[in-house]
């Protein structure tokens, strides 16, 4: 996904992953910052942020992945519980549903 933030005057590539982190991740990531970089920045504009959005993660895996990275990226963990209203958790599946029904297209 990719936002512009007003007040920060700068791009925001972000990718949200369904599972845990994975160290291939930041080198994809900073491949789409490197294109707005190149194809969409302006002078005027803030350096482009990444973020990587992901089930879980590792913290040690993520402190060696973007030791050596030049560009302002980082990790995030959700929580898809947490955010939705009260309203809406009765309305939609549970988590076990989903990943009953995602074990089914598998296979």
């Amino acid at each position: 996904m990719l936002f512009y933030h007003l007040e920060l005057r700068c791009f925001i590539v972000i990718e949200l992953k369904a599972g845990k982190f994975e160290a291939e991740y930041v080198g994809k990531l900073g491949l789409y910052v490197s294109a707005i970089n190149h194809q969409m920045k302006r002078e005027t504009d803030g350096p482009t942020i990444g973020l990587i959005i992901c089930k879980t993660k590792d913290s040690i895996e993520v402190q060696y992945s973007l030791e050596i990275v030049n560009q302002p990226i980082g990790v995030s963990e959700y929580r898809l519980a947490k955010l939705l209203p009260k309203h809406l958790k009765s309305s939609l599946p549970s988590i076990k549903e989903l990943e009953k029904e995602l074990k089914k297209i598998e296979t």
